[in-house]
C-alpha cells in the first residue's frame, strides 16, 4: 500500500462491506489517527532526525493495530476522548518493534521502501526505533496511568518475545511450542493491547475488554503465521518485503520448523541447510525455498492458523452483535484469505 492510499482501506472493504455507514465512520477515524501519527513520528525538530522517525510511518501501511483499537472502542462509547490518540499509540509502538525486527534481521524492504537499516545504519535504526517508543510512553502518559500500564506491558512483552526468539528453546523444550511462546510475546501481544486499549478508552464493560483481549492475541498468533507463510512463499513484489528473510536471518518460523520435521530425504536436506545458521548464499536460500514450497509444512502450518481463527471466533462469543462484531469475524476471513492463494500454489506432495 502507498502513502497515498487511504489507511485501511483494504481492510475496510473487506470487513465493513455490509455495513457502508460503519465503514465510512471507520474510515473517517482512521484518517484522524494516520494525520496524528505522522505529526508525532516526525515531530523532532531536527529535520534529519524527523527523517528517520518517520520514514516507516510515511511509506504506509495496512494500520491494523489502529483499526482494532477503533474495533475495540465500538463495545463502549466510541466517541470518547482518547480513541484516536489509544490508535497512534498502538501503531507508534507496532513501527519501533519493526525499526528493531528489521536491524535484528538485516531486512532491506519494509512496506516496499528501503528499510531504515538500509538507509541508516543499524545503529541509528535502532536509535529510532527508541525514539518512537519513547513518543508512544509520552502519549500514554497524557491518557493516564492506565494507558502507561497497557503500552508498558507491551513493551515488555515485546522485548520477551524478542529475548525467547534470540535464544531458542531451552534444552528438551518443543521448538514449536517454543515458537507459539515468542509469538504470543512478540507478535500477539500488540494485536490484545490495541483491542483492549480500545475498549478501555471508551469504557466498554470489563468482560468485553477481556474477550477482545483474547480475541487478538489469537488473532495476532494466526497473522503471524500467515506473514510466515507469506515469506516463504510469496515474491516481494507481493508483499513488500524480501522473500525468505526468516531463512536469511535464520528465525525459525513455525513453517520453517515444520518444514524441518518432515523425515523425508527433502526434510533431510532443509535440516542440513538450517544446521549451518541464517542462509546467507542466496542459493542456499532458493534450495531452502524450493524444498519448503514442495513440502507438507504449508498445509500443516495452515491447519495451525485455521486453529488459531477458531479460537478468536469463540472470544467473540462473549461481545454483543453489531457492525464491530462482524468486522471482527471478517477479519478473521481476511487473514486466511491472505495466504489461500500462496498455499493453494505450492506443489504439495
Amino acid at each position: 500500500m502507498t502513502a497515498t492510499a487511504l489507511p485501511g482501506s483494504e481492510l475496510l472493504a473487506h470487513m465493513a462491506a455490509h455495513d457502508p455507514s460503519f465503514r465510512d465512520r471507520t474510515a473517517e477515524s482512521l484518517i484522524a489517527v494516520e494525520k496524528r501519527l505522522l505529526d508525532c513520528a516526525a515531530e523532532s525538530g531536527d529535520p534529519r532526525v524527523a527523517a528517520l522517525t518517520g520514514h516507516i510511518a510515511t511509506a504506509g501501511g495496512k494500520r491494523l493495530r489502529p483499526l482494532l483499537v477503533l474495533l475495540g472502542a465500538e463495545f463502549g462509547e466510541p466517541w470518547r476522548d482518547g480513541v484516536v490518540e489509544a490508535a497512534v499509540i498502538a501503531e507508534l509502538v507496532h513501527i519501533s518493534s519493526l525499526y528493531h525486527d528489521d536491524v535484528m534481521d538485516g531486512a532491506e524492504l519494509r512496506h516496499g521502501v528501503a528499510s531504515a537499516n538500509a538507509l541508516w545504519g543499524a545503529r541509528l535504526a535502532v536509535a529510532g526505533g527508541n525514539w518512537l517508543l519513547a513518543r508512544a510512553a509520552r502519549l500514554a502518559a497524557e491518557l493516564g496511568p492506565d494507558m502507561v500500564r497497557f503500552q508498558a506491558d507491551v513493551a515488555s512483552e515485546l522485548v520477551v518475545g524478542q529475548l525467547r526468539e534470540m535464544t531458542g528453546p531451552a534444552e528438551g523444550e518443543d521448538p514449536v511450542a517454543h515458537f507459539f511462546q515468542v509469538t504470543s510475546g512478540k507478535t500477539a501481544a500488540l494485536l490484545a493491547m490495541a483491542l483492549g486499549a480500545g475498549a478501555l478508552r471508551a469504557e466498554a464493560p470489563a468482560s468485553y475488554g477481556r474477550a477482545l483481549t483474547e480475541y487478538g492475541r489469537q488473532l495476532g498468533i494466526a497473522f503471524q503465521i500467515s506473514d510466515d507463510l507469506l515469506d516463504l512463499l510469496a515474491p516481494a513484489s507481493a508483499t513488500g518485503k524480501e522473500q525468505g528473510k526468516d531463512l536469511a536471518a535464520g528465525v525459525p518460523s513455525l513453517p520453517v520448523l515444520l518444514a524441518a520435521a518432515d523425515r523425508r530425504p527433502a526434510g533431510a536436506e532443509l535440516r542440513e541447510l538450517l544446521a549451518a545458521g541464517p542462509l546467507a548464499d542466496p542459493a542456499d536460500r532458493r534450495r531452502a525455498l524450493e524444498l519448503f514450497a514442495h513440502s507438507p509444512a504449508p498445509a500443516a502450518a495452515e491447519a495451525h492458523l485455521r486453529r488459531r481463527l477458531r479460537l478468536a471466533r469463540a472470544a467473540l462469543d462473549a461481545l454483543p452483535a453489531g457492525p464491530a462484531h462482524r468486522a471482527l469475524h471478517a477479519l478473521c476471513d481476511y487473514v486466511l484469505s491472505r495466504v489461500a492463494p500462496t498455499v493453494g500454489a505450492g506443489a504439495l506432495t
